[in-house]
């Protein structure tokens, strides 16, 4: 609707821009004589055009089509402006001069017209190119952060297993076998552009086993998330960072270790998590060091732009969420 007001409008001031030209040049002629000749013609070109160009796809039958069309819609114009004013007529000697102007602003119209056409297409274009360009440039930064999490989490593993296999192969043989199933499902989410949050939180338990074993009792955790927020999409790889914090920062060097509470709830078509500890607490080297945090943040930013936020707590009682 706001395009065919734009091509009514500027089809109007163009027809009575002619309509001042004319009068200007041919000083017998009144303003609005020539105002009702030019609107006649002009609109009834812009009226066939317009039926031609919705009717027909672009291309070269197109414009044949609207070159054999011009001299018509001329003449049907002309005809139309000498019934509304009652002066002049196809028998008078004069007239061809009336379908000759005409003919020439007519194609001085079509021209511009399909200039602009052309330009409009050629923008449209462009702006699809850059947009999928911009869409490869995103997903090829978020597949590159979302592949720095796993070797962060493996070289922390491995160094564990390297610790106890001289201390206590069987154990270290658990967390070898731990770390094999976790990584087969791990690395097949990983690479997928999606998932759901029940996804994660499965995958979650499974790395909470695999620290558990390191741990023993000084790490404890609970999942308190409704069915509905589980079946929510949610970004791969995204929620471990978190928990992964939480226990470095906060329940590893605790003396006695910590807990971890999971909770997720939807509120206004929006998914809120929440990853709690009862640890050390914020502490400056918890906030400024490591990369996790700052990949999480990346990833909501290129994924959700102003949609997505992470926020990071000190609380009360202790810990941080």
């Amino acid at each position: 609707m706001k395009k065919l007001l734009v091509y009514v409008i500027t089809t109007l001031t163009f027809n009575t821009a002619i309509a001042g030209v004319l009068s200007l040049l041919l000083r017998d002629g009144s303003f609005r004589h020539n105002f009702i000749f030019a609107q006649c013609i002009g609109l009834t070109i812009a009226l066939i055009s317009g039926l031609i160009v919705t009717m027909m796809a672009d291309g070269n039958k197109r414009a044949v089509v609207l070159a054999l069309s011009l001299p018509i819609s001329v003449a049907g114009g002309v005809t139309l402006a000498y019934w509304i004013t009652g002066v002049g007529s196809w028998s008078d000697r004069h007239a061809w001069q009336s379908l000759v102007v005409g003919l020439f602003f007519g194609l001085i119209g079509a021209i511009a017209y399909l200039l602009t056409e052309r330009v409009a297409a050629e923008v449209k274009q462009s702006q699809l190119i850059k947009s999928e360009s911009e869409k490869r440039e995103i997903e090829a930064h978020l597949k590159l952060l979302q592949a720095q999490i796993e070797p962060h989490f493996l070289f922390n593993t491995l160094a564990n297993v390297s610790g106890l296999i001289d201390n206590d192969p069987s154990l270290a043989k658990r967390l070898l076998e731990r770390l094999n199933d976790w990584l087969r499902v791990a690395l097949v989410r990983a690479r997928s552009d999606s998932t759901t949050l029940g996804d994660e939180l499965d995958m979650l338990e499974n790395y909470l086993e695999i620290l558990k074993i390191r741990f023993g009792e000084r790490l404890r955790w609970s999942i308190a998330v409704p069915e509905d927020a589980r079946r929510s999409a949610f970004p791969p790889m995204l929620l471990q960072p978190l928990v992964e914090n939480a226990i470095r920062h906060g329940i590893e060097p605790q003396l006695g270790g910590g807990q971890i509470e999971i909770r997720s709830q939807i509120d206004n078509a929006s998914l809120h998590v929440e990853v709690k500890d009862n640890g050390m607490g914020l502490t400056t080297h918890a906030v400024t060091s490591g990369a996790g945090l700052t990949n999480v943040r990346a990833r909501l930013a290129a994924l959700f732009g102003d949609g997505g936020s992470l926020t990071l707590n000190g609380n009360a009682d202790g810990g941080a969420t």
